[in-house]
């Protein structure tokens, strides 16, 4: 709802919550899981469009850092409490990223950090990664739960596009509100077992919901959604601009305190590029830049 005015805001929230109050939802066609899919995939662009993407390329900046979350005091001398301190930035740094993804599974991830870049490259079997911002020269190998997340990764596609040759299993499970929108819900069953949820817009048929990668904070693994705002067409294609990332809070934490809702994280696209000319070495082992070689 960020491109709506307040009023109109105050207005969705207020009769939705009458109608949930009075244990009516509104009126939202009644279709099957296959049907709901058919309709986004036709809403993105259309699955024969897809199929013709062998690649993708975006640039953007990404939202790091940020530490609002309240500090815990301690105990000091005297009996005195004192926050503890973080040296985290309390706002969220924008950093550019470059993003390349190319069929089957091979993606290449760039993130700019001052004079320096942080590299993630997987060639669709091995992967790697590149961290001089920690005085590391060489590429390290991932390790192998981040081999098993890169490999398990779905194509650029996206999960819903082709589900069933990608022996993913689809079900819908339930319509639910999301900012004031209703949306169905839909369970994916995916290949390796896992299970992912999709909340699809009952109007425009969009994505704009999907689970995340859980977090782990405090000691705990938390629940993550992302967010899709702000579609775009780009050569025939509904692409999101603007992804926002929630880590869920816990009611309380194991300490008994309330947990701190953790801010909201941005990526914000600034150009997509569909089907571009990537040279193979992109995919390939990085290689450190160094004063000599640059």
């Amino acid at each position: 709802m960020t491109r709506k005015l307040m009023a109109l805001a105050l207005t969705i929230a207020f009769v939705s919550s009458i109608a949930s109050a009075q244990g009516t939802t509104s009126k939202v066609a009644t279709l099957t899981a296959a049907q709901i899919v058919e309709k986004n995939v036709a809403a993105r662009g259309g699955l024969e469009a897809w199929r013709a993407v062998q690649s993708i390329s975006t640039t953007g900046k990404m939202g790091v850092g940020g530490n609002q979350r309240a500090t815990l005091p301690v105990p000091q001398q005297r009996d005195q409490a004192k926050a503890i301190v973080d040296t985290r930035p309390k706002d969220e740094v924008q950093l550019p990223f470059a993003m390349y993804m190319q069929r089957p599974l091979k993606s290449r991830f760039e993130l700019k950090l001052k004079n320096e870049t942080a590299v993630q490259v997987f060639d669709g079997t091995h992967g790697w990664k590149l961290r001089p911002y920690l005085n590391r020269s060489d590429a390290e190998p991932f390790t192998p739960d981040e081999l098993k997340l890169a490999s398990t990764q779905g194509e650029l596609d996206g999960p819903l596009v082709d589900y069933a040759a990608k022996d993913t299993q689809v079900e819908l499970d339930g319509i639910e509100s999301v900012e004031g929108q209703d949306t169905y819900k839909l369970k994916l069953s995916l290949k390796d077992g896992r299970q992912l949820h999709v909340w699809i817009d009952a109007r425009t048929f969009l994505e704009v919901k999907i689970e995340g990668q859980p977090r782990r904070l405090d000691g705990r693994l938390h629940p993550v959604e992302v967010y899709y705002r702000d579609y775009r067409k780009v050569s025939g294609l509904e692409i999101p601009f603007l992804l926002e990332t929630r880590v869920l809070p816990f009611t309380s934490t194991v300490k008994g305190f309330k947990d701190t809702p953790v801010p909201p994280e941005k990526i914000i696209i600034d150009s997509v590029v569909v089907n571009p000319k990537l040279d193979a070495s992109l995919f390939m082992k990085p290689e450190v830049v160094t004063a000599s070689n640059r």
